[in-house]
């Protein structure tokens, strides 16, 4: 079985990354073949400065790999290192409807934000395309608001199987679970956007600065608190033992433990489960070729496959 999954490199990742998509490919490549790539291509619909895409890229690359992606078990390349990608792009697109992307509700939701459209942005989901069905992946796990790209993938395979010959798969979804919810430190999702994240890369100093300023109610210490409305406790579920978890719900509940007290063993938990990354991230960091060749090497892979693919598709549709 072939899963596929990627993310892209516009920003500094966090625990809702983690949880939401980077704990879950860790996992899969212990019983699947898994190819996972950094999306630089999809992060051009939104980040313009070029120094700033190369140390995004860098960064998702470090974190992926320190949070315990092996490159022996999973093929893990940057997404602009597989050109046959960008081909199998424009053959796809000549079976793809141009109502099928003006009703992507990611699209116009950007657009209502004040996105400018482009068309990549407008093309999107037809490089997302590409991206899945080259590797001619089995599986591909996405949140909820990526289910209606990968419904896209699966209308254009089926729409060019019909029209030039069976060349695709056709992939299923894997749903993540809700857990890709993790509140941020705001108590809305976590997400860049809303600059409310605890980054898994940021200095003990920034990690502890960021878990104490999580927003809590003005309950008095000494009464009664509700851990199923406590931003504190949710996190601390994702990272605690259930012991610790239960204990800290029935300390909340008892009274007289304070939302800074739960914030101290919030910030004990998060570094009893990143320390290992630390060590790890910075180990990688400070050889940057070794970094790049792990990069190359998944490469190397990726291509061999997708000009399988791509070979495929130019034959079935008369350009060789």
């Amino acid at each position: 079985m072939r899963v596929l999954s990627g993310i892209q490199p516009s920003g500094k990742l966090h625990l809702g990354n983690y949880f939401g998509m980077m704990k879950q490919c860790v996992e899969l490549q212990e019983k699947a073949d898994a190819y996972i790539f950094i999306a630089n291509y999809h992060a051009l619909t939104t980040v313009s400065e070029p120094e700033k895409l190369r140390q995004d890229t860098t960064d998702v690359a470090l974190d992926f790999l320190s949070c315990g992606l092996d490159p022996e078990k999973a093929v893990f390349f940057r997404q602009s290192d597989v050109p046959a990608v960008q081909e199998l792009t424009w053959l796809l697109s000549t079976v793809c409807p141009v109502g099928l992307l003006e009703r992507a509700h990611s699209y116009k939701d950007k657009i209502a934000h004040g996105k400018e459209a482009t068309h990549a942005l407008f093309a999107y989901p037809v490089l997302m395309a590409a991206d899945i069905l080259i590797f001619q992946s089995d599986i591909v796990p996405v949140g909820k608001d990526q289910k209606q790209h990968l419904e896209i993938a699966r209308d254009l395979a089926i729409k060019f199987n019909n029209k030039f010959g069976e060349t695709f798969k056709v992939p299923e979804p894997q749903i993540l679970e809700e857990v890709a919810l993790v509140p941020g430190i705001d108590g809305q999702k976590m997400s860049k956007s809303y600059n409310n994240t605890i980054e898994l890369s940021a200095s003990p100093k920034a990690t502890r600065k960021a878990i104490m300023s999580i927003v809590t109610d003005s309950t008095p210490l000494e009464d009664p608190k509700d851990p199923d409305t406590c931003t504190v406790y949710h996190l601390y579920k994702l990272m605690a033992s259930p012991e610790q978890v239960q204990e800290m719900a029935d300390k909340l509940r008892a009274g007289g433990y304070g939302y800074g007290d739960a914030k101290k063993a919030l910030l004990n938990a998060f570094n009893d489960k990143f320390s290992d990354f630390r060590e790890k991230r910075a180990k990688l960091a400070a050889e940057p070729e070794r970094l790049e060749e792990i990069l190359q090497s998944g490469a190397k892979r990726a291509q061999a496959e997708a000009r399988k693919t791509l070979k495929m598709a130019r034959k079935a549709i008369g350009v060789e």
